[in-house]
This record gives C-alpha cells, structure tokens and sequence, in this order.
C-alpha cells in the first residue's frame, strides 16, 4: 500500500490507552513486516498480555539502527469527542492533511518507519540490520511497555536509534523528566462560628503553596541547553467539607520537572526542605508518594548522528537542531539499549497532539519519510556487485 493508505490503515485501528489493548495493531504491524521478509516477534508481559508489542529485525548484524515508535494512544474523552469535525478514526484527508485520533501521536512517525523498513527490504544488499520497534503502553508511562521489552532483555543494544515523536522533523536530544509527589497538612477541626479554636489546614497548605511558587522562582537560574529550566507546578489541591467547619486536612499533588542530570534523590531532598522550611505550627505536614520518571539526555557527536543532521537539513532546508522536546517519550527507557547516540524525531508538533482533530500534514509526513530513507540509505546500504 502507499504512504496515504497506510497511515490511514493505522489511524482507522483504534488502539487507546486506557484500555491499552494494541493487539489489533501489533498484528497489523507485524503481518506487513513478515510481508517483507522480516524477522519478527510479538511480546506482551505476563500483567498485561493485550498490550501487544511487535519487534520486526531487517538484515542480520552490526551496524544496527533502531526505529522505535510506539502504538497506543490517548483515549478521546467525552467533551473531546464532541468537538471532533471528522470521524476521529477515519483517516480523512482534508487541505493537504490526515485527520484522526493518533495521527501524529504516533501514527504518522511509525508509518515512516514502516515505509522505511519497506524501501530497505527491496535492496539486494543490507549491511547490518535495522530494528522497528512498534510498542505499547507509552502513554502510560511505558512500564509494561518499552521498559518492560528492555529491562527483559528483548531490545538489542543499537549503535543509533530514533524515538519517533513530534518534533517538526528537527532532531531533539534530550526531554526533561517528572517527579510527582503529594503533600498534606493537618490541623484539627472545629465549628467556623469561632475558627481560632481550631488549626486550619488550608491556611497552612497556603503557606506551603507559598514556599513552593518562591522554589519555582529559584529553578528558573538552572538552564540546560535545549529543554531549559526545571520547574514545579501544584496541579492538585483538595481539602474540608464544608464552609462551616474549619478544615482538619489539605492536600497538593505537585508536578517537579527536572532536566538532565539533576538527580532524583537530590530533587526529593529539595522538596522535603522546601516543606520544612515553612513554620506551621500547630499545624503539621508531610510529603511522600514520590513518583519518578527519567528525563533523557544523548550527544550528537557520533558519525551516524552528523549523518542524520545532514539527512534532515537537505529535506526540511532549515537547521535541524538539536533543540529540546518538551513532553516525554520512552527515550528515557532505552538509555542503556543505546550504544550510541538516541534522538527523538518526527513531523508535526506535540500540541496537536491529545486534541479534537488531531492530524499531521502530509507535506510534514512526506519529509519524515524522506529523511529516514535517505538515512537509512546513507548508513546500511552497500552497493550492489556489478552484474555482467
């Protein structure tokens, strides 16, 4: 099938994320691979066999590439689905775009490399191999997913891999990660007709807020290069029952983006000092449910990544990079697969992404395939023996 039509197939196989069964479409991906002779596995972990992935090797040998999208999607929520102007599952093309729910958040990336792994397949030789990787569970974190193929030994070690993701067919190096984490005040409850008899909780949670917009204040002297400052965002608040009563308990969820190479332990130290800092008595506070997720950082001083700079600047006729992505990916998971340099690359932007009427161009859809195949050309194909 051509570009349209396949990304279009991928786009009309529902496959969100929760539920996150990708199964229909990890059959699709590997039935096209096996099509053109490809060796290929599917693999789900034992806690969630429907989340499906499919790995499709091409060649045998090293140098190896590694194509690295992933399947799932966000579900379309019930005020989303109202706004849609097109069947979200589609696949319509309309003003020179593919409209659809994924059709840029990861579709269109993974049809490039589908159509890469296809256009690599017709030659007569092939040094090396070349590795798609079609995964679930990546907007869910990518626990069952891309981490769970890595940690279980699934993913071979790559001496360059490509993380398809929406970048503007720019190459982006690094993406920062998340700390999470819940604090809670406590204070005892008593009736509002005379509150000073009581410890209000909220009042307390306010001054910790405080504390934490002032460290939000402070992050933004770190700067990394491409992904810029850390920052802290109070995303939750919840506390009291009723406005008649003073409030015994508050509690924030907080949201701590971190660039590389800061440390997670460090980041937890941070807070904990920063809720510390704040007197409350006779109010107390506590911080806990620290949940992490790794920021990703590569260098651009590999062979394979000048080529793959040089492969994006002929086509989009622009500087490539590298600049930062803002959003994760799993990136962060395949840092110790990478032998070599990793890179986060695809058409089109993140902020059409998760949204009514999600597409990818097809002019930005056309150059990701171009750029991957003259890559691919570049650094896995050899001549063939002249022929008498």
């Amino acid at each position: 099938m051509d570009s349209i039509a396949l990304l279009q197939r991928l786009v009309q196989i529902p496959s969100p994320n929760p539920p996150g069964d990708t199964r229909a479409i990890a059959d699709f991906v590997a039935e096209q691979m096996r099509a053109i002779g490809c060796e290929t596995r599917q693999l789900a972990p034992a806690e969630k066999p429907e989340a499906l992935n499919t790995i499709a090797v091409l060649g045998a040998g090293e140098p190896r590439i590694m194509l690295h999208a992933h399947i799932d999607t966000v579900p379309i929520a019930a005020t989303e689905a109202k706004k849609w102007s097109v069947d979200p599952y589609a696949g319509e093309l309309r003003n020179g775009a593919l409209y659809g729910k994924g059709s840029i958040d990861d579709k269109a990336p993974l049809a490039s490399m589908m159509l890469t792994m296809m256009a690599a397949a017709q030659q007569d030789l092939l040094t090396g191999s070349l590795v798609l990787v079609a995964a679930a569970e990546e907007e869910v974190g990518g626990q069952l997913g891309t981490k769970w193929l890595a940690d279980s030994g699934h993913l071979p070690a790559c001496d360059f891999i490509i993380v398809g993701e929406q970048t503007g067919n720019k190459v982006a190096t690094a993406h920062k990660g998340v700390m999470r984490a819940t604090i809670r005040t406590t204070g005892v409850s008593v009736h509002a007709t005379n509150p000073d008899r009581g410890v209000n909780a909220i009042v307390a949670m306010s001054k910790v807020i405080s504390a934490l917009d002032s460290y939000h204040r402070e992050l933004s002297e770190r700067v990394h290069p491409v992904v810029g400052s850390p920052t802290c965002n109070i995303g939750v608040i919840e506390g009291g029952s009723t406005a008649n009563a003073v409030p015994d308990s508050c509690a924030i969820v907080l949201d701590r983006r971190m660039i590389p190479r800061e440390e997670p332990e460090a980041v937890k130290a941070e807070l904990r000092a920063v809720v510390e800092s704040v007197d409350l008595a006779p109010a107390t506070v506590a911080i806990g449910g620290f949940v992490y997720s790794s920021w990703f950082d590569s260098a651009l001083d590999s062979g394979y990544a000048n080529t793959f700079l040089d492969c994006a600047r002929d086509v989009i006729k622009d500087d490539p990079g590298p600049v930062g992505y803002l959003p994760g990916s799993d990136a962060k998971h395949l840092m110790e697969v990478a032998r070599g340099d990793m890179i986060i690359f695809g058409p089109g932007s993140y902020e059409v992404a998760h949204a009514a009427d999600e597409h990818v161009t097809l002019a930005d859809y056309q150059a990701t395939t171009d750029i991957l195949l003259n890559f691919v050309r570049r650094t896995l194909y050899v001549p063939s023996p002249i022929k008498n």
